[in-house]
């Protein structure tokens, strides 16, 4: 009988992830996971580019960055929204020259920005120049296709809340005798969205539902003359209604992960009020703690889990489909969450995923 060597083990590959720090790249491998060593997010105080400058792309986007740093693979993500297309395009090729396998998920397709000019021109670059490109829903993966002739992997998004947090946090929301909270978030009052158009049908929809409150959070500078997001018109609507006892205002500035978690834990349902857009991370952490998502029918929210739909993207919106989803969300109490061994599970499968991208690519 002959005994044949073992397999080898294979050597944990080195990869340079933009950002590394984010919540979401940190979730693509499982917590024990050691089949990936991602590079942590270089010190953006050194080099040429100040630390203040909020705006400056990551390190790793430098092309002398790349051209230079030991790493077997470049996987962006996001981050890009500071770097033009000339140097997006001078990145790629300094991989290209070192032989670097370069890898893309495309987060954004439809950018949060009114004028998509430059998105769009920056896609044009990272889109055909990665070696393998990866989306997050089917509907993604057919738009990329569309656009770039370009066969994308379908790759979920995994957990965003700490899947300890997760347990701790998950709360039993069938109680009928408990008020039904449903909150709606206007935080910097980006230009995707528009909380005037919305807030009109969620104050009356959720007056005639018993034992509903309408909990609207904002930043101090939406609301404050001279703030930085200060807009007068959300600003006093906000304050008539909440005089008339038709919704509660709470009012902060900057929340810890924890205080978000726990405001999130404590809806009912949260209605994403985005008029564009593509995927988000706040529907994935209300999936992780068991808050109904009623979210808009742009983008493609509706296809990254279980959710309540409503009409609404940068040319219409429909007061009926919201009412109607918020409606059913407080008669049916649906269970569209994940559950803590849920996710545990699709991180693991998103590691593979991941790995098997990367081991193909990396000889």
């Amino acid at each position: 009988m002959t005994l044949t060597d073992p397999a080898p083990l294979q050597r944990t590959l080195t990869v340079a992830s933009v950002p590394s720090g984010h919540v979401y790249v940190r979730h693509l491998s499982s917590p024990e996971g050691h089949l990936v060593r991602r590079l942590p997010d270089p010190d953006p105080s050194s080099g040429s580019r100040s630390a203040v400058q909020p705006a400056s792309p990551p390190v790793m986007l430098r092309p002398e960055w790349a051209a230079t740093a030991d790493f077997d693979l470049f996987h962006l993500h996001c981050g890009f929204e500071a770097s033009s297309p000339e140097e997006l395009a001078e990145l790629t090729r300094a991989l290209r020259r070192r032989g670097k396998p370069f890898v893309f998920t495309v987060h954004d397709l439809r950018p949060h920005h009114p004028d998509r000019t430059l998105h769009d021109r920056q896609l044009d670059v990272l889109v055909p120049a990665a070696d393998r490109l990866i989306t997050l829903t089917p509907g993604a993966a057919a738009e990329i296709l569309r656009r770039w002739g370009r066969e994308a992997e379908v790759v979920p998004h995994p957990h965003v809340v700490e899947l300890h947090a997760m347990a701790a946090l998950q709360p039993e929301k069938v109680d009928r005798h408990r008020t039904f909270r449903v909150g709606l978030h206007v935080e910097s009052l980006r230009a995707d969205m528009d909380p005037l158009r919305l807030l009109p049908t969620l104050v009356e929809t959720v007056a005639r539902l018993d034992g509903a409150v309408l909990q609207v959070n904002v930043p101090c500078d939406v609301l404050e003359a001279g703030g930085a997001g200060h807009d007068a018109d959300v600003a006093a609507y906000l304050a008539h209604e909440q005089l008339r006892g038709r919704l509660e205002l709470h009012v902060h500035d900057h929340l810890s992960d924890g205080e978000l978690w726990s405001y999130l834990a404590s809806l009912d349902a949260c209605v994403l009020p985005h008029r564009s857009g593509t995927h988000s991370g706040w529907l994935e952490a209300c999936r992780d703690l068991q808050t109904t998502v009623v979210a808009p029918s742009c983008g493609y929210f509706a296809e990254q889990g279980p959710v309540l739909g409503y009409l609404h993207d940068e040319e219409q919106f429909d007061p009926d489909s919201l009412r109607a989803a918020v409606t059913t969300a407080y008669a049916e109490r649906p269970r569209l969450g994940a559950d803590v061994e849920e996710r545990r599970r699709q991180r693991a499968l998103i590691e593979d995923a991941h790995h098997r991208i990367y081991r193909a690519l990396v000889t």
